[in-house]
């Protein structure tokens, strides 16, 4: 069967590692599913104009407003996967809401990663109650056996011995709603007393303006650095020197980066939201903060505490394979798009 798969694909991003994971449990299935990006389509009748010419049969998009509103009135049965800026910003926003519900209303089915996340959906639309299914992200993760974790460190112009350091690593792109700038100003204060602490930021430059900011802050910062997008496998084994992966977003569905550092047995801090609340439990598989004061509270405490480290990334690492497994994953989106081939057929 031939599926049309659309979804924001910039590199090295949490979308684009979701939509290549959904893509390679489709085709395992014997579906040839073709990825393309969303922004590349202004309107539903751009993408109408692709579903006559390469005869797709069934579509599936990653994140209601950017991609599921496109698949409407083509009389291709769909279905739609949940982002996090649909329930937690778009759906705030009239006009983008209306768009959302007309969108869910023809898909055949919706996936959210959270039942959090389902929850707010039906409160914006309670007429998806039957058709909205909880799938947990699959994560696996794989470390470059390449990586040469001092190199990274001269990239990152940290140039202290790798034996005494304490890397914090920030994982996001460069826009407002990942609040890189956060922890900012505490961190530097912290770096100013104990020299060895740094806090690096890695990520692609989503958001131009806000990146010139974010650039521009850092580079007056002690202690806190700015690095680029990096391949995937790169960032992995770059976690797994690191003494924690940190998160300060202002909202999340379900973060990605915090899964795959409980996977590499690194210990997790974030900021105390919905979205990280539902995968982090506070002093079990991670630690979650309320504001800058605090996260420099539990960081020194974590670094400090080798019992502690030892039993978060423990406990992390048996919640992400009994809860993020990649087999169940696989599993449900075959099953999904399986029903989509039989509305296909009728």
């Amino acid at each position: 069967m031939r599926l049309l798969f659309l979804a924001v694909l910039r590199a090295h991003t949490g979308n684009a590692v979701t939509a290549e994971r959904v893509r390679g449990h489709l085709e395992a299935a014997g579906h040839c599913c073709v990825l393309r990006d969303a922004s590349d389509f202004a309107s539903p009748s751009d993408v109408a104009d692709l579903l006559e010419a390469q005869h797709f049969e069934v579509a599936l998009a990653l994140h209601l407003y950017r991609g599921g509103r496109l698949l409407q009135g083509h009389g291709v049965p769909f279905g739609v996967i949940f982002g996090g800026t649909d329930v937690n910003e778009d759906a705030s926003q009239e006009e983008k809401k209306e768009a959302m519900g007309r969108a869910l209303q023809e898909a055949r089915f919706a996936v959210a990663f959270t039942e959090s996340m389902k929850e707010m959906a039906l409160t914006q639309w309670p007429h998806a109650k039957d058709k909205i299914y909880v799938q947990s992200q699959g994560i696996t993760t794989t470390p470059s056996a390449t990586f040469d974790w001092n190199s990274f460190l001269q990239r990152a112009e940290i140039h202290q011995s790798a034996d005494s350091l304490r890397v914090f690593l920030l994982v996001c792109g460069l826009r407002r709603v990942k609040d890189p700038l956060y922890l900012l100003d505490v961190f530097s204060e912290w770096h100013q007393e104990e020299p060895n602490v740094y806090m690096v930021i890695v990520g692609p430059e989503v958001d131009p303006v806000f990146t010139r900011e974010v650039r521009a802050r850092v580079e007056r910062a002690r202690g806190v650095r700015l690095l680029g997008e990096m391949p995937q496998g790169d960032l992995h084994a770059a976690l797994k020197s690191c003494s924690a992966l940190v998160n300060s977003s202002v909202s999340e569905g379900m973060s990605a980066a915090i899964l795959e550092a409980m996977d590499l047995e690194v210990p997790v801090l974030a900021r105390n939201i919905p979205g990280n609340a539902a995968v982090v439990t506070h002093g079990v598989t991670g630690l979650l903060f309320a504001d800058p004061q605090e996260f420099v509270r539990l960081a020194r405490r974590l670094v400090s505490d080798p019992v502690l480290e030892k039993e978060l990334v423990a406990n992390g690492r048996d919640y992400v394979s009994r809860r993020h497994s990649w087999q169940v994953e696989r599993n449900t989106y075959q099953r999904l798009v399986g029903k989509l081939e039989g509305h296909a057929e009728e």
